[in-house]
């Protein structure tokens, strides 16, 4: 029949009624979106996989540490530990909190850990004297001086502060990439791209060419135009795939966590040693500047108790297991650089099944031929000119631009970790999934939970939505982006973007 009726496909002869146009249009747009989220859902599945399986080895290291410490410090230290057992076990619960995203300064969790063991294994090595808590108090404050535990503290803070930053924020990152992407996949059609990928899919049938293949260069223009915002998000996914491998040779690298978070049982017992070698000098120091306790009325306990026999301390390295997770992840995070640009193309060849490029006998969107027009580049800007698909450059998606906001902030976080900087953001989106989501903290808890060290560094603290400077490579010779400045851009954007509608 003839095809005035159509308002989509080409109006010569056709074998379609308006009816049956307005259900290809509807039956090609929900096929379009089931593509993108199967796309989508493969590179969720990829990066969900990655944080399992970084997220269960990093647990196991430290359930391994904890136990080990459980296992041999009851016959190693007797009533040091036994007495003692909580504060022990209140370190590792602050740092799986810590690892969890909770509100936690990492430093003043370690520095309350020496001061409460400290404050403790005074009491029970010299039993003989009445201490109170106001002669702990200064006896505290001459801790830094006196160095009961040697080097140890010092040592732990710097390596294990490094190591767990690079872990959450590197555990948070895939977890903030596949939020990303699983959002900017939810993303609707417009009207203009449902009537482009219409005359793609399903014209041809009107015509009686259900056999004919779109040609390529016609799928790419249509496909680049309908995925002109997604293709926006590319070079910021690229910058997060780069920093999630720079943080990885960190992990595996300087600030290795098989070495640092596997060993932290036998760096405490090193310290509790260095303190029982030195008790004698130790103690003659805190008496001279704090004064000379009084003698206990309830008399001296045995200090023989303190130690049961020599046990040594071993650490079950599980290096190679982790090399293998930092080469499967670099492989893979490589691999998905691009998948933002060359998504076009891949849903052309594999889904829309588009023809060679040099078919001369594909559907071009008016007949069986050759397709002239030339392939428009990558995003929005590039747009202005394609041919197929009506695309307002003016308005950018604010959905997708936010996401790139995410990318960025994230991408900064990283950039810091991978310098060992702690910057803190709060995320205040409720969505998010997993151990990377950043859980809450109750102010009741996290309150009690200063430090009696002064000079703790308080990590830097952004509210934003949710989690750049760019590349990590080379962070530590330009300065990233502030979070305030992004988030600031990010507003800036969006009620530019009101003011154009």
């Amino acid at each position: 029949i003839l095809g005035e009726h159509l308002r989509i496909c080409p109006q010569g002869y056709t074998c379609c009624t308006s009816e049956m146009e307005e259900n290809f249009a509807n039956k090609s747009r929900s096929e379009f979106e089931a593509m993108m989220k199967e796309a989508g859902r493969s590179v969720q599945a990829t990066l969900t996989a990655q944080h399992r399986s970084f997220d269960s080895y990093f647990q196991d290291l430290l359930n391994k540490s904890e136990k080990a410490l459980y296992d041999a410090f009851p016959s190693m230290y007797g009533d040091l530990y036994t007495q003692n057992a909580k504060v022990f076990k209140d370190l590792y619960s602050e740092l799986r909190r810590y690892y969890r995203s909770s509100n936690i300064n990492l430093e003043e969790a370690l520095n309350e850990f020496w001061t409460r063991l400290l404050e403790r294994l005074f009491k029970l090595l010299n039993p003989q004297y009445h201490i109170t808590d106001e002669y702990l108090d200064c006896m505290v404050k001459h801790a830094e001086q006196h160095k009961p535990f040697g080097e140890v503290p010092r040592d732990l803070k710097v390596k294990a502060t490094r190591a767990f930053i690079a872990a959450r924020s590197y555990a948070q990152g895939f977890l903030v990439g596949s939020d990303v992407v699983r959002k900017v996949s939810q993303v609707s059609l417009s009207q203009e791209c449902t009537r482009a990928i219409m005359k793609l899919m399903y014209c041809p049938h009107c015509r009686g060419m259900a056999s004919v293949k779109p040609c390529n260069n016609y799928c790419l223009n249509v496909v680049k135009g309908c995925l002109a915002n997604q293709a926006d998000l590319s070079t910021e996914w690229k910058y997060l795939m780069d920093s999630l491998i720079g943080v990885a040779d960190r992990i595996d690298g300087p600030y290795n966590v098989d070495t640092v978070i596997g060993t932290i049982h036998m760096r405490i017992a090193e310290a509790i040693s260095n303190l029982q070698e030195n008790k004698d000098s130790i103690t003659s120091k805190v008496f001279q500047g704090c004064g000379n306790p009084k003698i206990s009325t309830k008399g001296s306990s045995s200090e023989d108790k303190k130690r049961r026999g020599k046990v040594t301390l071993e650490a079950k390295s599980s290096a190679q297991a982790l090399e293998m997770l930092v080469l499967d992840a670099k492989g893979n995070l490589t691999a998905l650089k691009t998948y933002w640009i060359t998504l076009p193309s891949s849903l052309c060849s594999k889904k829309v099944m588009a023809s060679s490029a040099s078919d001369d006998k594909c559907w071009n969107g008016m007949t069986k031929g050759s397709y002239l027009p030339e392939v428009m580049g990558d995003g929005l800007a590039n747009q202005i000119n394609n041919p197929e698909v009506e695309v307002d450059i003016t308005k950018p998606d604010m959905t997708i631009r936010q996401q790139i906001m995410q990318l960025k902030i994230m991408t900064n976080r990283l950039g810091n970790a991978n310098i060992g900087n702690d910057v803190d953001f709060q995320d205040t989106s409720d969505d998010m999934s997993g151990s990377g989501s950043g859980d809450s903290c109750p102010d009741d808890v996290c309150g009690k939970r200063l430090s009696k060290s002064p000079s703790t560094r308080q990590p830097e603290t952004h509210a934003i939505p949710k989690q750049s400077g760019h590349g990590i490579n080379g962070a530590s010779s330009r300065s990233l982006p502030s979070a305030s400045f992004l988030l600031l851009l990010s507003v800036a954007v969006i009620a530019a973007q009101h003011l154009w509608r």
